[in-house]
C-alpha cells in the first residue's frame, strides 16, 4: 500500500496542521451567532483561530450583511483584514454553483493566496434531517474535469497550491489523471471530507481506507462535519494526519453546547491533538511542509 499513515518510517508524533473553516457560505447567525460576516468579524474570528494553534484558515467571502459573495473586493477586504491581524495562511474557496470558472477563480488570480481548495469531482450535496424523515436542502454540485483542470491551472499560475477537497473516494482517485498531467506537484494536499450526505458516511473505516487511497508524497487532513468531527479528529489525529474544525464544518464543542467562536473549536482541537503527544504545527512548520509560497 502507498498511504502516507502506514509507512515504517512514518513519524506519529509530527507536528499537526490545523485548519480553521471560519464561516461556510451556507449557514447564517440565526444557526450560529459566532459567524463572521465583516471584514473586521472575520479577523477576529482568524485572530482567535491562530492564537489557539491554528496555522491556516479557509475563507469562504461574505458581504458586509452577511450573505455570500464571490467578488474580488470582498476576498481582498477580508483577506487584508485577516493579514493584518496576524500571521496566520489563508486558503480561499472556490466550491460554487451556478456561476461561471472565470468567477470562481477571480479571487484566486487578483489576490494570490497561498491555498486554494478545489472541489474534486460532481456529487449529490443534501442535508438530512431523520426527525423529520426529509432532506433540508438538496442540490447537484458540478465539478467537471474540465472545470477542474481550468481552476488548477489558474492556481497554477500565480504560485497557489491546490487543497484537494475528496468528499468521496472516487474524488480521491480523480486526482491521478491531474497528477499524470503534470498539474499537481508534491506535495499534495488532500481535504478527505466525511459526513455530507451525497458523500463518504463518517466513520474510521472509511476515514482508512480513503488514506490509503491516497499517492506517495501526500499530506492530508481530516474534515468531519457536525458532531461526528471530533471522533473523526481522533482518529486522524492517531493515524498521523491533519485536521480542520471551523463553524463552517460544526457548530458544537459538545452535543448542546454551541461554540462561541472559531477559537473554542480549535482549543478543543489542539487539546486533543496533545492528548496524543503531538503538536499543532506553526504557521513556518506548514508552509515548508507544504512548500508554501510565502506572500
Amino acid at each position: 500500500m502507498s498511504s502516507l499513515w502506514i509507512r515504517e518510517n512514518q513519524d506519529y508524533e509530527r507536528a499537526c496542521i490545523v485548519t480553521c473553516a471560519l464561516s461556510g457560505v451556507v449557514a447564517n447567525r440565526a444557526q450560529c451567532p459566532g459567524i463572521p460576516y465583516t471584514p473586521e468579524e472575520y479577523a477576529a474570528e482568524a485572530r482567535r483561530a491562530y492564537e489557539a494553534g491554528a496555522a491556516v484558515v479557509h475563507i469562504h467571502a461574505r458581504t458586509p450583511d452577511g450573505a455570500p459573495s464571490y467578488d474580488v473586493a470582498d476576498y481582498r477586504n477580508i483577506y487584508d483584514a485577516v493579514t493584518d491581524a496576524c500571521p496566520v495562511i489563508i486558503n480561499f474557496s472556490t466550491g460554487a454553483i451556478n456561476i461561471t470558472t472565470d468567477q470562481k477563480t477571480a479571487h484566486i488570480r487578483a489576490i494570490k493566496p497561498a491555498l486554494g481548495a478545489l472541489n474534486m469531482g460532481s456529487m449529490n450535496y443534501a442535508k438530512y434531517n431523520a426527525q423529520k424523515k426529509s432532506f433540508v436542502f438538496e442540490f447537484v454540485f458540478p465539478n467537471p474535469f474540465s472545470e477542474i483542470v481550468e481552476i488548477v491551472k489558474a492556481m497554477n499560475d500565480v504560485q497557489t497550491k491546490p487543497e484537494l477537497e475528496c468528499f468521496d473516494l472516487g474524488h480521491v482517485g480523480n486526482s491521478l489523471p491531474l497528477i499524470d498531467m503534470g498539474l499537481l506537484q508534491p506535495p499534495y494536499q488532500y481535504s478527505l471530507i466525511l459526513g455530507v450526505v451525497g458523500g463518504v458516511p463518517p466513520t474510521i473505516p472509511n476515514l482508512v481506507t480513503m488514506v490509503n487511497m491516497l499517492p506517495p508524497q501526500s499530506e492530508w487532513e481530516i474534515i468531519g462535519i457536525s458532531l461526528d468531527q471530533w471522533r473523526l479528529i481522533a482518529g486522524a489525529t492517531a493515524l498521523g494526519g491533519n485536521v480542520r474544525v471551523g463553524l463552517e464544518d460544526n457548530f458544537y464543542v459538545r452535543k448542546g453546547v454551541m461554540a462561541d467562536s472559531n477559537g473554542q473549536l480549535v482549543e478543543k482541537a489542539v487539546r486533543m491533538i496533545r492528548d496524543q503527544g503531538r503538536e499543532p504545527a506553526t504557521v513556518d512548520e506548514c508552509r515548508n511542509r507544504l512548500n508554501l509560497v510565502n506572500r
